[in-house]
């Protein structure tokens, strides 16, 4: 009887380099433990594509690869180490812990982004301190997936990302800043408040702000009431009331749509034209807030939105997510309002929210 995986096995070692990429990428399928180390061979061949196959045969396979995966680690080649490092990220099996938590110094910063994201996948606490001196490594894509595996890792890494809020390189708290947001532990509020409002760089703060709407406390409100009064923080500090839902902000929010209390000093966007403002660009986020918080005491200001180019689109979608309600602030605009612009998109949000009668086609 014909061993299928044997056959394949075999034309692993054949003179066309796509009878071995499709001989890697057919024993991927039959995930047979047999093809492990035929396939670890592969990922020395010349060809990338028959590489590549390689480690989706390997990923495919699975656990009873991860041994031999985890010895390619530390193979001399890095192109073995890049390879065994992709298929782990995504296998993220804490036998390979300690080889992982060793391949985030690598000399390759592939394997390094590689290791990081298996790590916070695997989501061990012993891997936390390996972690944190990430935040500062030269490559951007490094210093990301260290900062999510952190987050990922949860609550035992919240202490070492806090401390990292100290540290004297901006991009590393920009990465803290980053990582506690994504963690939505309320434990790092206090921390990110702090940071707000006393850090030294802008980049820093801004993140702050939208780190704090990412948790969602509410908690973190009134001081979002202050952070809006920065010009540069105004914008990003509704769109984290918005997120954090807490209708404490809708009456501020429906000022800003209103306009009825603008900033003292406001830029124009550049390449808008002069009509187009840093505070249009809030009222259209405070208008999407409204939306997202729900209240229906914001319904007749929403419906005003309608009738500004600026706010138009966006009140048009928040209107839409407060269903059956708004139809009673829609239809006399269908009606009685003489732009088409306004008609158009009364039209589509009623439809949206299943109203069926005259003026609807």
């Amino acid at each position: 009887m014909a061993d299928p995986v044997a056959e394949h096995i075999i034309a692993l070692r054949d003179e066309d380099w796509a009878i071995r990429e499709d001989a890697a990428a057919r024993l991927g399928s039959l995930k047979d433990s047999r093809a492990v180390c035929p396939l670890i061979f592969s990922l020395r061949d010349h060809d990338r594509s028959v590489r590549e196959a390689a480690i989706g045969a390997l990923t495919a396979i699975g656990a009873p690869a991860v041994p031999a995966l985890g010895e390619c680690l530390a193979d001399p080649d890095l192109a073995v180490q890049e390879a065994a490092s992709a298929a782990l990220a995504s296998i993220a099996d804490s036998r390979v812990l300690d080889q992982l938590i060793r391949a985030l110094r690598s000399l390759d910063w592939i394997v390094r982004m590689h290791a990081a994201k298996a790590l916070g996948r695997i989501r061990d606490a012993g891997s936390i301190s390996s972690l944190v001196p990430l935040l500062q490594d030269r490559v951007k894509a490094v210093r990301e997936e260290a900062s999510s595996a952190l987050a990922a890792i949860g609550e035992s890494a919240i202490p070492a990302l806090v401390g990292s809020l100290a540290h004297q390189d901006w991009l590393v708290r920009l990465h803290a800043v980053e990582s506690l947001g994504k963690s939505k532990s309320q434990h790092a509020v206090t921390p990110l408040l702090s940071t707000l409002f006393n850090d030294t760089d802008s980049a820093v703060r801004e993140d702050a702000v939208h780190a704090l709407g990412q948790i969602g406390d509410p908690q973190a409100v009134d001081y979002l009431f202050t952070a809006m009064k920065e010009p540069r923080l105004r914008t990003l500090a509704v769109e984290a009331l918005g997120q954090i839902g807490d209708r404490r902000a809708v009456p501020l929010l429906i000022e800003v749509v209103k306009g009825t209390a603008p900033p003292e000093t406001t830029g124009t966007i550049e390449g808008c034209g002069d009509q187009w403002s840093e505070e249009t660009v809030t009222q259209a986020a405070a208008v999407r807030a409204l939306g997202i918080i729900g209240d229906d005491t914001a319904l007749p200001t929403l419906a005003t939105a309608l009738s500004s180019t600026f706010t138009r689109a966006e009140a048009a979608a928040a209107l839409a997510r407060f269903g059956q309600k708004s139809i009673p602030w829609l239809l006399p605009l269908l009606t009685g309002s003489p732009d088409d612009n306004v008609r158009y998109h009364v039209k589509e949000t009623l439809a949206l929210v299943g109203w069926r009668g005259k003026g609807m086609k």
